[in-house]
């Protein structure tokens, strides 16, 4: 590895650095709930997020929202606001705040912060009933969060 980057040097090729994955308790939020930088300098795979958005057993978005582009997935919600347009309503910093935190952006919001570990108010530790001990694991890793904002950027008005 080091005789590659020494050789990229010598040559004067582009040496890319390895990116870091943000952890959940480094997010950076603006004043809106907005997240700028990237969670892993990865870009997101937008068939890998609808993946996630639609299944029940990994983001589950459409327990709660709408999504025409899922619609081979049934059981939809509509609790929260249908996604079609979601790529026109909010550029990509916002998504991935919305999708990380929504309660930065919209405050009282029922929906779950999928990139969230601590300062809950009462969370639950599996099916004993008893309080959970903080930090928790995110309901979704760094990576599927770009998947989920890389999928709603495609959900643009017709």
């Amino acid at each position: 590895m080091m005789r590659w980057i020494a050789a990229a040097i010598v040559s004067g090729a582009p040496v890319l650095a390895a990116a870091e994955t943000v952890a959940p308790a480094d997010v950076t939020y603006d004043d809106y709930g907005s997240v700028e930088q990237s969670l892993t300098g990865t870009p997101g795979d937008a068939a890998k997020g609808a993946a996630i958005v639609g299944s029940k057993k990994a983001g589950n978005c459409v327990a709660c929202h709408q999504i025409s582009a899922l619609s081979d997935v049934p059981f939809q919600g509509e609790i929260g606001p249908m996604l079609d347009g979601a790529g026109d309503r909010w550029n990509e910093a916002e998504l991935r705040g919305i999708v990380a935190n929504s309660k930065m952006t919209f405050e009282g919001s029922m929906m779950p912060s999928y990139y969230k570990t601590s300062g809950y108010v009462r969370p639950g530790d599996g099916f004993t009933g008893k309080a959970g001990t903080e930090p928790l694991p995110p309901l979704l890793d760094a990576q599927q969060i770009e998947d989920v904002v890389a999928f709603l950027a495609t959900l643009k008005e017709e």
